[in-house]
């Protein structure tokens, strides 16, 4: 099923082009939205919610047209934004409860929705107190319980784990893996940080300049390459050198030497070469792709 699609969408603003023809779809289950900061993602999902008018081009969301219904979108899609947005001075209980209200349920119900998300999200005896009080992790908590109480079938997710600390990270993708798997709900989620949505995504959108660089599911980004990488305890210079010499195609990046597999013959010389410099072999595996390698890829 699409949930989403765009055809030819640009829009232009005074001095910049944010999205430039873009045409993509995407179907259920979680979708990576991927761009350095200024690539046009949060101005898509604007045009997605009904929000921003397109310059020209289409797009669709579950199958309604953005552009004319944008109120009955926004009736079936959570949105969680990138930017700090709470008031300081209520509790996440009557926040959430607030915002399931304006999406149409009764008090009642609007209670009970939000007593259940907020313990989804992790937030328990904290939701009474003032959101002005709590750490980033819980802030952007509420915004992704805000998102979820009105049960959409699509929510999206702006750089969720903006400002959030190792653990926190993990913990929020953790929640966005669920809300795509366990709730059955699906997601579009913006990241730059292209590890963050190898984790968690299903498929991967990316754009550049407002353009569109590619499309794939997951595993396609991640496939095995033609390459392996040898990590050593200390010696990694004479070890690329003496690669190098035998006519290997090598690369050093950190701590870790890239080798290009010619043929079966590129495993036995990296290991007779290990052996020959009395060097202590830490790792030696398959290289896989990146989200990030399509943007080292030559232009077309």
């Amino acid at each position: 099923m699409t949930i989403l699609a765009t055809e030819g969408l640009t829009k232009r603003f005074p001095r910049v082009t944010a999205l430039d023809r873009l045409t993509v779809t995407a179907g259920t289950g979680v979708t990576g939205l991927v761009g350095a900061n200024g690539a046009g993602k949060s101005t898509l999902i604007k045009i997605l919610l009904g929000l921003l008018p397109p310059t020209s081009g289409r797009a669709e969301v579950l199958g309604m047209d953005a552009a004319t219904h944008g109120a009955e979108i926004r009736r079936v899609v959570g949105y969680m934004p990138e930017h700090e947005c709470l008031p300081p001075d209520v509790s996440a209980t009557e926040f959430v409860v607030h915002m399931a209200q304006m999406s149409g349920l009764p008090r009642t119900a609007a209670r009970e929705r939000a007593a259940d998300i907020l313990r989804h999200v992790g937030l328990h005896e904290e939701r009474y107190r003032p959101i002005g009080g709590y750490s980033t992790g819980m802030r952007q908590r509420v915004k992704l319980a805000q998102a979820l109480v009105h049960d959409p079938r699509l929510v999206f997710l702006d750089e969720p784990t903006n400002g959030l600390d190792p653990q926190g990270r993990d913990d929020m993708l953790a929640l966005i893996r669920r809300i795509g798997t366990e709730f059955g709900i699906s997601v579009l989620v913006t990241s730059h940080l292209l590890g963050e949505l190898e984790r968690v995504c299903d498929h991967v959108i990316v754009i550049d300049g407002g353009a569109l660089l590619r499309s794939s599911a997951i595993g396609e980004f991640t496939q095995a390459t033609q390459a392996i990488a040898v990590e050593v305890e200390e010696g990694l210079e004479p070890l690329a050198a003496r690669l190098a010499e035998l006519g290997e195609a090598v690369a050093v990046q950190g701590r870790v030497l890239t080798v290009q597999v010619r043929s079966e013959d590129t495993f036995d010389a990296v290991r007779d070469a290990v052996c020959d410099l009395d060097l202590n072999l830490v790792r030696l595996e398959q290289r896989r792709g990146r989200i990030e390698d399509v943007f080292r890829e030559p232009a077309a």
